[in-house]
């Protein structure tokens, strides 16, 4: 097996979508001159609109056209683009440790990688036949699979333990007297307009 068969067989789907793909890479794609000829020969395949390489987090995110091109010939391209790279920056000794890069909003991904890795590991290979039971469970797996879905659920079971926890002091005690336990019920109120804020950003 050649070192680029190698290559390409230590690149996994993380995410794919109509008109979007975000694959893994392995640490030696990352180097400097490997990322800039992988993102400049992407960036001329027509109907490729992007192609970021997040060396941090080592995947690289393409957004292209879906009436002109599919998954795998993207994938197909990248694979081709591995001969034209550098013979120094090919080899994988010496593969510098990186560290997660910081996103353009500054803030750096949390579970989401995890995530889209979760994802792919449940998307089938093939699109579901239209109108199967398959088909019809995708969107459910791939809504509730991201990050803020997960902290929406977590945040729910706090709240819910915390008025399990409560429970008996709301019933006996603030709703029979709130004035005297006004701080209670003034905290209450503030935690669920915390709650509610999160939810609509």
């Amino acid at each position: 097996m050649s070192h680029v068969d190698e290559l390409a067989r230590q690149i996994v789907v993380l995410h794919r979508e109509d008109g979007f793909l975000r694959l893994e890479l392995p640490a030696v794609l990352c180097l400097p001159a490997n990322v800039a000829v992988i993102e400049s020969g992407l960036a001329q395949v027509p109907g490729v609109a992007s192609a970021a390489v997040d060396t941090g987090w080592r995947r690289i995110s393409v957004r292209y056209a879906a009436d002109r091109l599919t998954a795998g010939q993207v994938a197909r391209a990248l694979f081709a683009l591995l001969e034209k790279l550098p013979e120094p920056e090919m080899q994988v000794a010496n593969v510098p440790q990186v560290t997660p890069s910081v996103q353009v909003d500054g803030a750096t991904p949390g579970l989401q990688p995890l995530l889209d890795k979760l994802k792919a590991m449940l998307q089938p290979a093939t699109p579901p036949a239209e109108g199967s039971l398959q088909a019809r469970f995708q969107p459910l797996v791939e809504s509730a699979l991201t990050e803020k879905a997960i902290l929406n659920f977590f945040n729910d079971i706090v709240a819910f333990y915390l008025i399990r926890v409560h429970w008996d002091l709301i019933t006996k005690r603030w709703l029979q007297n709130p004035v005297a336990h006004s701080n209670a019920w003034l905290t209450v109120f503030y935690l669920v307009f915390l709650l509610v804020r999160y939810r609509k950003t």
